[in-house]
């Protein structure tokens, strides 16, 4: 056993700040999904004890609205904007998508309805400015913005979901689709499903791209809609 004196210092721990908080917590949902961040677990990555992170966050709910805000900025668009309004929103719907696939817990937190910061805040902001010069109203505004993130915001749960469900359930796609095989073959062969019938035997070519034709139905009914005016 060697002499105090003669033991190097441990090194100091670094001064803990709001901004590690978050990220450790980003890096923890990220790595296992919502469910494990907690103040504890977040306090054990930063190597710190639980009641020093509480002296600057106060709750649970209040980390989960900063992470949030934090991975809301990763869907701000640079600008300047597309001057096409539709190629502007085509621009963010892709971003937007693309950051939940990096963060798929933003979908549970969304649901929550977590308060919503100044980065939430900005990217709404950031949509409406693609409708400036159209001559719409306020109300107008409102709603074509509200049409088009219910479909961002349906498009992305449900892939968020069917690619988080191996995870949360335990099993693949291919062991899920085994255990339904049984009862989906026993009401094809008693010719209950005759127009999903060939869907399910043979696939549907092209289904993959539902995201972008999806959304291409949506502004070509808005555009009809503002040109009719």
């Amino acid at each position: 056993m060697s002499s105090i004196w003669s033991r190097p210092s441990p090194p100091r721990r670094p001064v803990l700040t709001r901004e590690a908080i978050v990220a450790a917590g980003i890096a923890v949902a990220d790595a296992e999904g919502l469910a494990a961040v907690s103040i504890r677990r977040v306090a054990a990555e930063l190597g710190a004890r639980a009641m020093t992170l509480y002296s600057y966050i106060e709750r649970k709910e209040d980390l989960l609205a900063l992470m949030l805000d934090e991975i809301s900025a990763e869907v701000l668009v640079e600008e300047p904007l597309p001057e096409s309004w539709r190629e502007a929103l085509l621009l963010m719907a892709r971003r937007e998508r693309e950051v939940v696939l990096r963060h798929p817990w933003r979908v549970e937190l969304i649901s929550q309805r977590v308060a919503v910061g100044p980065n939430g805040l900005r990217h709404v902001d950031q949509k409406l400015s693609v409708l400036d010069g159209l001559g719409l109203d306020r109300l107008e505004c409102w709603r074509i913005l509200a049409a088009f993130t219910d479909y961002m915001t349906g498009f992305v749960v449900r892939e968020s979901l069917e690619r988080g469900a191996p995870r949360s359930e335990g099993i693949n796609d291919a062991e899920r689709a085994a255990v339904a095989e049984p009862y989906i073959k026993d009401l094809v062969e008693r010719g209950e499903l005759r127009r999903l019938a060939p869907m399910i035997e043979e696939g549907v070519r092209g289904a993959d791209d539902n995201f972008e034709r999806g959304l291409t139905w949506l502004l070509d009914g808005i555009e009809r809609t503002i040109g009719e005016r």
